[in-house]
């Protein structure tokens, strides 16, 4: 079975356990992640429970285990596509123009 598969609590488990093995691989203990992530032991802890870590925490511990680089597999730059590229004629978009509501007869009154 793979991540994908997973509940949100179960694929958090398993980051967290893959986490954990990095840092015994790098024989790091728990307190010295922190210490070098400028993160709290508690905190390594939660992460490596699985317990919701936040964005922040867990770029900070990635950093330290050399291993940020991997968000570049699972989040790759989208880049424009084809079309938008035509569409744009080699200016990149800045702004998204949101979804447009029909417009409602009260509003003509």
């Amino acid at each position: 079975m793979g991540i994908a598969e997973l509940s949100d609590r179960a694929a958090m488990a398993l980051m967290g356990e893959r986490i954990q093995r990095e840092r015994l691989n790098q024989n790091l203990t728990q307190e010295e992640l922190a210490e070098r992530a400028g993160i709290g032991v508690r905190t390594v802890r939660s992460l490596e429970a699985g317990q919701k870590p936040t964005v922040e925490t867990l770029i900070r511990a990635l950093r330290v285990l050399g291993r940020l680089a991997t968000i570049d597999a699972f989040l790759p730059n989208p880049g424009l596509s084809p079309l938008q590229l035509a569409k744009l004629q080699g200016r990149e978009r800045q702004r998204a123009s949101g979804r447009r509501q029909a417009p409602n007869n009260k509003d003509r009154e």
